[in-house]
């Protein structure tokens, strides 16, 4: 068998060997020639079928323009559908972070809520000789009997105050009275820094958020009353930008916010709390739809 294989192929390679000399074969050419050879020689050696590691090989090409270019469009396809869902995958992943960054947020603030009313002592009970709420004046409430640890402010025979900080709340309050509430607000704003430390700042900080709340920026009166309560939550208006700060989540669209603001109300006050405030609560919760 040895010398049917050796045979024809000396005598191809004679046959070829002078067009090799006059002009040299292009490399597709030799390919082709090379095929054409030791497909002879297999039909001699094995004339009943292909040896079993050529079996199965076809003589066509491999791929034709049209099936090349027919991948080349679906391996393009598959490129774009890979970058639409990487481009997807990156942004979600951005939302997702949002939301975490949102939820951390929260987390941390209601954190230091509950720090703040574990370290909060009950505010004090206001007795007969309480100071009035913020919708009446001073001037228009007979005096009543003090507790004897207090001192009634003193005051001239027209009933205006000798007490600077005082004239200066009431100024504020006057304006606020009045629906002049940017000029309430400046006013009660230079009367909490010119004297802190008073009673009255806690008042005139809540009267802030209330006339921001009544002149229609609740997400500003929200804040203010927040940092009033935060600040001082012993101060005698504490309760009130608590009650208030629920009307505001109220306005923003966040009812139930306003509904943890109005349970911490009665959690952190309860008893305390002056009737007139209390009477408030019902209302305010059935407008939040609290449960």
């Amino acid at each position: 068998m040895r010398f049917r294989f050796a045979i024809p192929l000396a005598l191809a390679t004679l046959a070829v060997a002078p067009v090799l000399a006059r002009t040299p074969p292009s490399p597709e050419e030799r390919i082709g020639r090379l095929e054409k050879q030791v497909r002879q020689v297999q039909k001699q050696v094995f004339p009943k079928g292909q040896p079993a590691d050529t079996a199965g090989f076809s003589d066509d090409p491999a791929a034709t323009q049209s099936s090349v270019s027919d991948l080349s469009g679906r391996i393009d396809a598959l490129e774009r559908q890979l970058a639409e869902l990487t481009r997807a995958s990156e942004e979600n992943g951005n939302r997702l972070g949002v939301i975490e960054a949102d939820l951390a947020r929260l987390k941390a603030d209601q954190d230091a809520r509950f720090r703040a009313l574990e370290n909060a002592a009950p505010a004090p009970v206001l007795g007969a000789g309480a100071a009035e709420p913020d919708g009446v004046a001073e001037a228009d409430v007979p005096p009543a009997p003090k507790p004897k640890v207090e001192t009634a402010t003193p005051r001239t025979a027209s009933g205006v105050s000798t007490d600077p900080a005082e004239a200066a709340y009431d100024q504020g309050f006057r304006l606020w009275e009045a629906k002049k509430y940017d000029q309430a607000i400046t006013s009660l704003r230079a009367m909490a820094s010119s004297f802190p430390g008073h009673r009255r700042v806690s008042w005139a900080n809540n009267l802030v958020g209330r006339a921001l709340l009544d002149k229609g920026q609740p997400r500003a009166a929200a804040e203010v009353l927040l940092a009033n309560y935060r600040s001082d939550p012993k101060g005698e208006r504490a309760p009130d930008s608590l009650f208030y700060l629920g009307k505001s989540l109220v306005k923003l669209g966040q009812p139930a916010q306003a509904c943890k603001a109005y349970d911490e109300l009665g959690d952190v006050y309860g008893s305390t709390m002056r009737p007139a405030l209390k009477s408030l609560i019902p209302a305010a919760r059935a407008e939040a739809k609290c449960k």
